[in-house]
């Protein structure tokens, strides 16, 4: 069982809402964060029901700088337990004629935001010996992709910097995990602009079964997991194959099938 208090972002709905149902199952309190407040209100009364915890929402854009420290500020010193960065997002298109604000916001997110956060609340946990930081990446991690350049850049960003931080805390009592999903069926696509392309077209994980995977791995202080045992071989693979050849591959499947 899981007790003491968890904070998660992007739990609007998704992985997070995902999420954020498992730690409540697990006996957490809650301090859930996203953009959407009348969503979390909702998720938030009906987890406290169901389950006899606290739960508190806290409406915050990540993709502004001093979002993750208004965050602090607004828990007044309240000690995190578990921080799980779940908030991201996708621009899709190729980068030369995508938004740059758009992608700025993205990497504020995606990037700044998590190690901002990451950085706000590890040294508490190390300083009590205990806590727990689950960080969601993707299997986009370890492939370039053409058409979502920034994008799975980030995410190899996140992989890399969880795995280092995950051999920092080691025998601290502190644990990091990285989860990286697939495809999953959540509102990432149709807000990436990936609805029409070949990604979407194959089988596609519940945001429930990512959520039950990456929980369990960070319950049980892994370093990574990987989510889907289909997406786990074609990441054995992937590790194999020269990187020009995942970068065309990528690009196919970010394509819109005509």
């Amino acid at each position: 069982m899981a007790h003491g208090t968890a904070l998660i972002t992007g739990a609007s709905g998704g992985i997070g809402a995902e999420l954020a149902g498992l730690c409540a199952a697990g006996g957490c309190d809650l301090i859930l964060v996203a953009r959407g407040a009348a969503a979390m209100q909702r998720l938030a009364a009906d987890l406290a029901a169901r389950h006899g915890i606290a739960a508190r929402v806290l409406t915050a854009d990540l993709a502004r700088e001093d979002a993750p420290g208004e965050i602090l500020r607004a828990l007044g010193g309240q000690p995190i337990d578990i921080l799980i960065n779940n908030a991201g997002f996708g621009v899709h298109g190729p980068f030369s004629t995508t938004e740059w604000d758009a992608e700025r916001r993205m990497l504020e997110v995606n990037v700044l935001a998590l190690t901002r956060l990451t950085k706000l609340f590890l040294p508490g946990m190390v300083e009590r010996r205990a806590g727990r930081i689950l960080n969601v990446a993707s299997i986009a991690a370890f492939v370039p992709g053409p058409l979502m350049a920034c994008y799975y850049a980030s995410k190899s960003y996140v992989a890399s910097f969880s795995l280092a931080v995950a051999h920092e805390v080691k025998g601290s009592g502190v644990t990091v995990t990285v989860l990286c999903p697939g495809p999953t069926r959540t509102g990432f696509g149709a807000a990436a602009g990936l609805s029409s392309s070949r990604l979407f077209r194959g089988p596609v994980m519940s945001a429930g079964a990512v959520a039950r995977e990456g929980y369990a791995a960070m319950m049980a202080g892994k370093p990574e997991v990987i989510a889907g045992a289909r997406n786990r071989w074609m990441m054995r693979g992937a590790r194999l194959a020269p990187r020009t050849l995942l970068a065309a591959l990528a690009h196919r499947l970010n394509s819109s099938v005509q």
